[in-house]
């Protein structure tokens, strides 16, 4: 069965040498699919966008996320509404589809859409149809903002204390922003690590808070190519990882300026580029 707060519950055989075989109750890391689709200014038919595999909660943050950060749109006004339709899942309190309706003066490139992405799946990368959709419109990072070495080994601890899902299910994935002082200000987890990051960048879209240029964003994973994009894409300056970075996320991430740190962990990091915002 569905419990909230994204996790469901199972039976499973637990086995020890030291004790043998038990039964019993297990929480599990929800996994749905959702479908984003555009409604255009004068069209009355949706556009099939993308579906993503992810933990159900702040959907819409997500939808905006990932319309923000694929260059689709510039800013909050462009959405006039974004909605779930058709009908939940069945069995499920779970609406697996919706819509983000687009303001009247809001105009889309219909074909680059049809290029750019494939309408029947999208995990991330694998989801894009060209080489050429990879770049989506980020800019070069402008801050002067700093950031203490100190900081950056108090951010993991932090992440975990708040990471409720991952507490119980050991199976999410988390993004979370913090200020200069260290201060949390917004964390989302879930099962795809770029899902994690379109909901806080959604939620600071949506709110007309970004570009995010004062703001350190830690991942619980590694640092791949896309989630660098993203965040450039919010105007991040700096992107800490507990895992380790990619080759195609650093090269991005020192083209554009933004400080890229991975191994943050065991009171260590490495600094792959921008290290002079470190001090």
């Amino acid at each position: 069965m569905n419990n909230s707060a994204g996790t469901a519950e199972t039976t499973i055989t637990r086995y020890s040498d030291l004790s043998g075989t038990e039964t019993e109750t297990d929480l599990l890391a929800v996994e749905e699919p959702l479908e984003i689709r555009l409604q255009l200014p004068g069209v009355s038919k949706h556009k099939a966008i993308s579906i993503t595999m992810r933990t159900p909660g702040d959907d819409f943050d997500l939808a905006a996320g990932f319309l923000f950060t694929e260059g689709i749109i510039t800013g909050p006004a462009q959405v006039s509404k974004i909605r779930y339709c058709g009908m939940p899942a069945k069995d499920k309190n779970i609406n697996n589809t919706l819509v983000a309706e687009l303001a009247d003066d809001v105009d889309i490139d219909l074909k680059r859409l049809e290029r750019h992405f494939y309408t029947t799946s999208s995990c991330g990368v694998c989801g894009k149809s060209s080489i050429e959709a990879l770049h989506t419109g980020a800019k070069k990072v402008e801050t002067n903002s700093k950031f203490k070495s100190e900081l950056i080994h108090t951010l993991p601890d932090t992440l975990r204390r708040v990471q409720a899902v991952f507490e119980r299910t050991g199976g999410l994935h988390a993004s979370a922003l913090f200020d200069a002082e260290g201060n949390l200000d917004i964390l989302r987890e879930d099962v795809g690590r770029h899902n994690a990051l379109d909901k806080v960048i959604g939620a600071k879209f949506m709110s007309d808070e970004t570009p995010l240029n004062d703001r350190i964003l830690l991942v619980s994973g590694r640092a791949s190519f896309e989630l660098v994009q993203k965040a450039l894409m919010a105007g991040i300056p700096v992107l800490a990882a507990v895992g380790a970075p990619s080759s195609l996320a650093v090269e991005l991430a020192g083209e554009f300026g933004m400080t890229l740190i991975g191994f943050v962990r065991d009171g260590r990091f490495n600094i792959y580029t921008g290290a002079e915002r470190i001090v």
